[in-house]
């Protein structure tokens, strides 16, 4: 049955279960013809154009993100994070004017995603090439996003650039894109060099 399909769909979302999925289907059916036509052409057009920023990795339909595009920010600095959710969170606080570079996940052994499975190689190739002074680890206090800060720290030893860490305003285990904008300003203001 069509209705059972689209809910199965929505279903596959993160966080929606079954009794949202079904509320989900509902509303779309109750959508007039036009309506329903634009919100199925806007999943597609976004599956065709958007993509990830060659730059810093994030999501983006353009040939750079609006971010790197954008010159009155400072390409010194630049924000290591682990979802493209999480520059979105940052960008919130309004008080970070550096660039970002997205890992697209954080390594899991447990989960089977190792740094291979990151953007690591795009980091290191960044900060080899342009003028580099700090990179700010902002994964989330949780293990894995702590072991991927270590990790990460380790690998830019190197290059002798400066490598903190987001101040601990954010709770350990908590997830960046649900934290205020005053926790964000705290912790970036607040970070620590790493060891």
């Amino acid at each position: 049955m069509s209705l059972e399909r689209l809910s199965e769909q929505f279903a596959k979302l993160p966080g929606i279960g079954t009794k949202t999925a079904r509320r989900l289907s509902f509303h779309v059916l109750s959508m007039s013809e036009e309506d329903a036509t634009a919100f199925a052409e806007a999943i597609l057009e976004a599956r065709r154009t958007v993509h990830t920023c060659p730059r810093c990795q994030n999501l983006t339909d353009e040939a750079l993100c609006p971010i790197c595009a954008d010159g009155t920010r400072d390409p010194g600095v630049i924000c290591v994070v682990a979802d493209p959710k999480d520059v979105t969170a940052m960008e919130k606080a309004r008080e970070y004017n550096g660039s970002y570079h997205v890992l697209h996940g954080v390594i899991s052994p447990l989960g089977n995603v190792g740094p291979e499975d990151l953007k690591i190689r795009e980091l290191l190739q960044r900060v080899a090439d342009e003028d580099v002074q700090e990179v700010i680890m902002a994964t989330n206090p949780d293990t894995e996003g702590e072991a991927t800060a270590m990790y990460l720290s380790r690998l830019l030893k190197p290059f002798g650039v400066k490598v903190s860490r987001l101040a601990y305003g954010i709770p350990v285990g908590g997830q960046l894109e649900y934290a205020d904008e005053i926790t964000l300003t705290r912790a970036l203001a607040g970070r620590i060099p790493m060891e």
